[in-house]
C-alpha cells in the first residue's frame, strides 16, 4: 500500500503529465514543435514512432505513462510510480460516455421569485405595501412650502 504522500505525488504527477502531453501535442499540431522543450520533443517523437505499430490511444497512453514516471520521480516519489486508480466515468445523458464526445450545455436554473416580505427586510404594514412617492410630487411640495414661507414672512 502506498503512503498518502506518494499517492498525492502520483495523482499530481499523473494530472500534470496528461495536461502537458495534451498541450505538447496541440502545439506540435499547430506547427510549434521546434519551440517545445527537449523532453517534450523526445516524448512526441516516441509517440509518432509508435503510431505506425499501434493505435493512437495506445500510443498516447504509453507517452503519458512515460511522462508520468518522469514527473513522479522529479516530484520526490520513491521507487516505481504506482499505477493510477481508474477514473470513474461521468454519468452519460442518453448516450454511451465512451462514444459520445459532445459537450452538453445546460441552462442555468431560473431564479426564484421572492417577495420583499420574504427577504426579511421589513414586515409588511397592516394596510398593505407602501406606495412610492414620485420625485416630482416631492419637488412640488417643497416648492409650495418655500412659497408659503416667503408669503407668511412678508
Amino acid at each position: 500500500m502506498a503512503s498518502k504522500s506518494s499517492t498525492t505525488i502520483a495523482r499530481r504527477a499523473r494530472t500534470r503529465a496528461e495536461a502537458d502531453f495534451a498541450t505538447w501535442l496541440m502545439m506540435a499540431k499547430l506547427g510549434s514543435f521546434d519551440g517545445l522543450p527537449e523532453n517534450a520533443q523526445k516524448v512526441l517523437n516516441g509517440y509518432r514512432e509508435r503510431l505506425d505499430q499501434m493505435s493512437e490511444i495506445e500510443s498516447k497512453a504509453i507517452a503519458v505513462r512515460e511522462t508520468y514516471q518522469a514527473y513522479y520521480s522529479d516530484m520526490g516519489g520513491t521507487g516505481e510510480a504506482p499505477e493510477p486508480e481508474p477514473r470513474a466515468a461521468p454519468p452519460a445523458e442518453g448516450g454511451d460516455a465512451a462514444t459520445d464526445n459532445v459537450v452538453r450545455f445546460r441552462k442555468p436554473p431560473k431564479p426564484k421569485v421572492t417577495r420583499v416580505a420574504d427577504r426579511g427586510a421589513r414586515p409588511m404594514p397592516p394596510n398593505g405595501p407602501r406606495r412610492r412617492v414620485p420625485a416630482l410630487l416631492i419637488f412640488i411640495a417643497l416648492c409650495a412650502i418655500v412659497v408659503a414661507w416667503k408669503f407668511l414672512t412678508k
